[in-house]
C-alpha cells in the first residue's frame, strides 16, 4: 500500500448514495413537519372553534386566575421538589440495601432476606395514597416520645418506604440480569461475595437500570401531589385552595404545568439513556 489513510477519498457512487440519503432525510422532514402542523392545526381550529370553546377557556385558561394563583402555587411546588430531592437518595439507598440483601447466599442472612422479600411484597400491594394517610396520622396519633409529628416528615418518610419497595425489585432485576461468566471469572480471581458484589455486579447492574430507575422518580415526582391529600400546602393543594375559593379551575391547569416542567426533561433524558445503553449493547460493551 502506498497511500495513507488520510489521502483516502470516497467514489463519485459513495458521493451519490450520499446525496440520496441526505435527500431523502429532507423529505421526511418536510413531510412530517407539513403532517404535524396540519394535524394540530386542524385539532386547534377543532378546539377554538367549538360552541363550549369560551366556557373552557373561562374555566380553565383564565390568565387573570393564573397570575394570581402563581405565587403560592410556586411556593408549594417547591416543597414538591424538596420532598423529591430529600425522598430520591433514599430511596435509592434503601432500594440497593434491600435488592443487595434479597440476593445474599449467606445463611445466617436467612432471616434478613425473608424480611425483605416480606417488605417488598407487602409494601407494593399496599397503594402509596394508602401509606402516606398511615404515617401522616398513624404515627403522631402513637404519642410516643421522640416521635416528630411534622406532615413533611411523614410524608417524605412514606414516599421512601413505597417506591423503596419497587426501586428493590428493579435493582434486584439489574443484579440478576449480569450473565453468570461474570460470578464465575470473580471466582477465577478469587473474589469473596462481597468482592464480586461491589465491583462486578453492582456497577453494571447499575448502568443497565438507570433508564427504569428514571421512570420510577418521574412518578415519584408526580406522587409528591399525593401529600395535599393531608393537608400539606403543596402545589395541589395551594391549586385547590384558590380554586375552591374564586370557583375556577385554571390554578389546576398551572400547576400541571409546573409537574410537566419537571417531568418531561426526566422522561427525555430516559428515553436518551436507554437508546445509549441499546446501542453499547448492539456493540458488545456489556
Amino acid at each position: 500500500m502506498t497511500g495513507s489513510a488520510t489521502d483516502w477519498q470516497p467514489s463519485e457512487r459513495e458521493l451519490a448514495r450520499r446525496r440520496t440519503r441526505s435527500r431523502q432525510h429532507r423529505h421526511r422532514v418536510v413531510v412530517a413537519t407539513v403532517a404535524t402542523v396540519v394535524v394540530l392545526g386542524v385539532l386547534g381550529a377543532a378546539l377554538v372553534l367549538s360552541p363550549g370553546w369560551p366556557r373552557v377557556r373561562a374555566t380553565f385558561l383564565d390568565l387573570h386566575h393564573a397570575k394570581e394563583s402563581l405565587p403560592t402555587i410556586l411556593d408549594g411546588f417547591w416543597l414538591n421538589v424538596r420532598m423529591f430531592l430529600i425522598a430520591e437518595p433514599l430511596i435509592l439507598i434503601a432500594g440497593l440495601a434491600l435488592a443487595l440483601t434479597r440476593q445474599a447466599r449467606s445463611a445466617w442472612l436467612a432471616p434478613l432476606r425473608g424480611l425483605a422479600v416480606l417488605y417488598t411484597d407487602v409494601v407494593r400491594g399496599i397503594p402509596t395514597l394508602l401509606l402516606v394517610f398511615l404515617f401522616v396520622f398513624g404515627m403522631p396519633a402513637l404519642g410516643l416520645q421522640g416521635i416528630p409529628s411534622s406532615i413533611f416528615f411523614w410524608a417524605t418518610v412514606a414516599l421512601v418506604v413505597s417506591y423503596s419497595a419497587y426501586v428493590a425489585e428493579v435493582f434486584r432485576s439489574g443484579i440478576e440480569s449480569v450473565h453468570p461468566s461474570q460470578l464465575a471469572s470473580a471466582e477465577a480471581l478469587a473474589l469473596s461475595r462481597g468482592q464480586t458484589m461491589r465491583h462486578v455486579v453492582v456497577p453494571q447492574a447499575v448502568r443497565r437500570v438507570v433508564p427504569p430507575l428514571l421512570n420510577d422518580f418521574v412518578s415519584l415526582q408526580k406522587d409528591t401531589a399525593l401529600v395535599a391529600s393531608v393537608g400539606l400546602f403543596d402545589a395541589l393543594f395551594a391549586a385547590a385552595d384558590y380554586g375552591n375559593f374564586n370557583f375556577n379551575f385554571t390554578p389546576y391547569v398551572v400547576a400541571a404545568l409546573f409537574f410537566i416542567a419537571m417531568t418531561v426533561p426526566l422522561a427525555r433524558l430516559c428515553d436518551v439513556l436507554a437508546r445509549r445503553l441499546a446501542r453499547r449493547e448492539r456493540a458488545g460493551a456489556l
